[in-house]
């Protein structure tokens, strides 16, 4: 089996892991998950305005489907690329299709990929530059890929069972993973082993390490390192879904002891609460409008 075949294996396996601890904000803010901790600062009420110019996180959609729909807004969340699309957005002011000729139309419907500069009130995005798609120089992406924490053994990582390396034992051991006891998260890493073309299996829980790795290894027989985590999976995904109660969130996931929450605007606030609430460092708020450089 090559390494591409097992990463992408992996992938697949991971990203059905991943989707559990993932969500959506919704318009009305409700959801399950537990209140904060008693005694902390009450949870912001709206979304926070910006004090200067700020900027998209990158390219955003501009949908416009006609005044009865209150005209032109802003989509900072998930786009269904139906034609025409469809979303949920921030209001948009000092927008004129005549002056932006880069977009489509479809069924009375506006819309176009830009990337805009403006000023926030806390529920009106009012813009002063827009820049298209076809001429916008897209920043480099954030590197993804995860290393393994385990010290690498004194003989190298290499295949202890070669049975029990296949895309069918990976998929298992995926499966078994995300049921054992204070399950946190598991990733494939690509690096190089003495043996084979594999990667190494990372499975990292809250309890019992030595059991979890033994429960592993009636599946799987490659490289393979569990570790400690500080929060199960479980106790993540209760946490993110109390935050999609904060004003403003977009989505959010659960990664490596943190919650990520992406919102739409946060002047340091949101994160600030946050870190008074749960403790530094175990919720990141992401903020997709930010200040404009210079």
């Amino acid at each position: 089996m090559t390494r591409s075949q097992l990463r992408s294996t992996a992938a697949l396996g991971l990203a059905g892991l991943v989707l559990g601890l993932a969500a959506c904000g919704t318009s009305d803010g409700a959801g399950g998950g537990a209140p904060p901790p008693s005694g902390s600062t009450a949870m912001p009420e709206s979304v926070p305005a910006a004090e200067g110019v700020v900027t998209t996180d990158g390219l955003v959609t501009v949908l416009d489907e006609g005044r009865a729909e209150g005209g032109p807004r802003l989509c900072l969340g998930p786009v269904a690329r139906s034609l025409p699309p469809q979303c949920e957005g921030v209001a948009l002011a000092g927008w004129s299709w005549s002056e932006h000729s880069e977009h489509q139309r479809r069924a009375g419907v506006r819309w176009g990929d830009f990337a805009l500069t403006g000023t926030f009130d806390g529920s009106t995005f009012t813009v002063t530059e827009a820049v298209p798609a076809a001429v916008y120089d897209e920043p480099p992406g954030e590197e993804t890929d995860l290393e393994t924490p385990c010290p690498e053994p004194a003989d190298g990582w290499k295949v202890v069972d070669a049975a029990k390396v296949s895309s069918a034992a990976l998929d298992e051991t995926l499966r078994v993973a995300g049921q054992l006891p204070g399950y946190a998260d598991s990733w494939l890493d690509p690096a190089p082993a003495a043996e084979a073309d594999l990667g190494i299996v990372n499975v990292r829980v809250v309890q019992d390490v030595a059991g979890a790795e033994a429960t592993l290894r009636e599946t799987w027989g490659g490289a393979l390192c569990v570790s400690q985590a500080a929060y199960s999976a479980a106790e993540l995904t209760e946490l993110s879904n109390t935050l999609q109660r904060l004003p403003g969130v977009l989505t959010s996931w659960a990664w490596l002891d943190v919650v990520r929450l992406v919102v739409v605007h946060d002047d340091g606030s949101l994160q600030d609460w946050a870190d008074q609430t749960y403790g530094e460092g175990r919720v990141e708020v992401r903020s997709t409008l930010a200040p404009a450089e210079g």
